[in-house]
């Protein structure tokens, strides 16, 4: 990274981290902890206890005015204006050509909608979206909101304890609460395959908050270190890793996006070509690898046919330390997706056997409403 600690932007809890011992690293333009106590032990206590993660480096934006929705669906392929308040909907930002320019969270906030967007990305994302979007909308940053995000499987009983009313949401809803006066902006989802809670709070409120959650004996700081092997887990792709702007929504795998009623009206961005994909016609697609042996591969490393020549590239890749073996995630040409298929990684001269995998590699534990 070439970013040195004078070009880094502060998170509202730099100091926070800092004090509880974190070790800090540049990520997406800002000073952000990677780990408190070590990936591997933080890891496991988000998936058995709670974790608190710092994502205030993502953007926040509100998106309000008349046709908010149908002026965004423009842009993205997920149905928006069918969304009721207080839900949630992923979807991904396309460009002209039906790359992917990010993938965002989209909440129906009643009076406006709330997305929250990659770190890395925001200010592109913004600059692209009031170049798209018609001038009678009004899109604001939220740069003065801190967002924490509490995972695991104790997460909705701690929370609980701060705001009673928000244990009553299910996976991808959303609302509006109070605690001790303070606004909250809560919402049942993450990115680590666990339940949990992502919190938007004013940033001058944030210590607070994460005081009164770090107080409770379950709940730990977990940094981005396990932030990126839970994901990993959870078969979750990360931009500017698993995706990019060459990359098509078919292609990483995130058919789910494409709903089925915007794939009948064809009206968003790239749609022609991203639809002459649906639903596996795409040259390569995404998929999870299990690795032989006990040595992880890594993002860049080339998939090898058995002449050597590179057919495809690992584009996440890590230890998982709850399987206690190596997993990855590379695109592969299409006739190779098949769970079972084998799979050659060429890592630093070394050739890797890899046996394509279905993700999540480990089960997904999200709140669900069950179904009658």
């Amino acid at each position: 990274m070439s970013e040195t600690t004078d070009d880094l932007k502060q998170l509202p809890l730099g100091d926070w981290h800092r004090g509880l011992g974190a070790r800090m690293v540049p990520f997406a333009g800002y000073e952000m902890p990677v780990q408190y106590e070590g990936v591997m032990a933080e890891h496991i206590w988000t998936r058995t206890e709670a974790g608190l993660f710092d994502v205030s480096h993502m953007g926040q934006l509100q998106l309000a005015g008349d046709g908010a929705a149908d002026s965004l669906e423009r842009i993205t392929p997920g149905n928006l204006s069918a969304l009721a308040p207080g839900k949630i909907r992923y979807t991904l930002l396309l460009a002209q050509d039906g790359g992917i320019l990010d993938d965002l969270m989209v909440t129906n906030a009643g009076d406006h909608l709330y997305l929250v967007v990659n770190g890395a990305t925001k200010h592109d994302d913004i600059a692209y979206m009031r170049d798209e979007l018609p001038d009678g909308l009004t899109l604001n940053h939220l740069e003065d909101a801190a967002l924490l995000a509490l995972q695991g499987p104790k997460a909705a009983d701690a929370l609980a304890r701060l705001v009673p009313d928000a244990a009553s949401l299910y996976f991808m809803e959303a609302g509006s609460f109070e605690w001790n006066g303070i606004p909250l902006g809560i919402s049942r989802s993450g990115y680590t395959g666990e339940d949990g809670f992502e919190i938007s709070v004013p940033a001058d409120q944030a210590v607070a908050l994460a005081n009164a959650l770090t107080a409770m004996e379950e709940v730990r700081p977990i940094g981005l270190g396990a932030r990126d092997s839970l994901r990993l887990e959870a078969g979750l792709p990360l931009y500017g890793h698993d995706m990019n702007a060459d990359i098509l929504p078919v292609e990483a795998n995130l058919s789910f996006a494409l709903s089925k009623a915007r794939r009948e009206e064809g009206n968003f961005a790239g749609a022609e070509r991203v639809l002459a994909q649906y639903p596996d016609k795409a040259a390569k697609q995404r998929v999870g690898l299990f690795v032989d042996g006990r040595q992880p591969i890594r993002e860049g490393a080339a998939v090898v046919d058995d002449s050597g020549a590179t057919i495809g590239t690992v584009t996440s890749g890590g230890f998982s330390p709850t399987l206690q073996r190596p997993i990855a995630m590379a695109y592969v040409p299409m006739d190779m997706t098949q769970t079972g298929t084998a799979i050659t990684v060429e890592q630093r001269g070394r050739k890797i056997a890899c046996t394509v995998a279905d993700m999540p590699f480990v089960p997904h534990h999200y709140h669900r409403k069950s179904k009658p």
